[in-house]
């Protein structure tokens, strides 16, 4: 998905001229809705998404987590033979391997947008979530990567705003569509600053 100038606002395109090229590097082509006619719809303008490697990411950090668990079970079963282990084992196990099929889907449902007056985040295909945040409301820009989110060059960006209930936390951004994403807000924010 590619931004051209046209389709950002032009607040934001004032502040950053080049930002659509690099918040769309490397990321999925387009948004995934639910298939209901009931879900919150995307609405107009350009939908910037995850980067790829996200999925990576969340794959390989579950994939170890479920490996752990597994060794503990095997553990408790064949040194102490507390064989109902594999009940709840087997029961966290089935969760986190559904958690894995369903991540890449879940992945291309992530999508932010640079609107006039505020920034839209979306998530959620069952449970769906759409956040509005003002720029002028924006308090603090953090961006935060582990150490598996550095190897695979993604980090994640979160607002922080006066009301916690309306904090935004979008993972899987390139490092530097995350940098520029900041720059970017902290610039416009500081120009539409309300009186706090």
């Amino acid at each position: 998905m590619t931004n051209s100038p046209e389709e950002t606002p032009s607040s934001v395109r004032e502040q950053a001229p080049a930002a659509g090229d690099v918040l769309d590097l490397d990321t999925y082509d387009a948004i995934r809705e639910p298939r209901s006619a009931a879900r919150l719809p995307l609405g107009d303008g350009t939908w910037h998404q995850l980067a790829r490697q996200y999925v990576w990411v969340q794959l390989i950090s579950t994939g170890a987590f479920a490996l752990v668990v597994l060794a503990a079970v095997l553990l408790l079963t064949l040194l102490w033979g507390q064989w109902w282990a594999w009940i709840p084992g087997g029961i966290f196990l089935a969760i986190l391997a559904w958690t894995m099929i369903i991540t890449p889907r879940q992945a291309r449902a992530y999508g932010y947008q640079l609107r006039d007056d505020d920034l839209v985040f979306r998530r959620g295909i069952l449970w769906q979530r759409v956040v509005a945040v003002p720029y002028g409301r924006m308090q603090l820009i953090d961006i935060t990567h582990g150490p598996l989110d550095r190897g695979f060059g993604i980090a994640q960006l979160k607002l922080v705003t006066a009301a916690a209930s309306t904090g935004v936390v979008i993972p899987g951004l390139k490092q530097q569509a995350a940098e520029q994403l900041r720059d970017t807000l902290v610039d416009v924010a500081e120009s539409r600053r309300t009186g706090l």
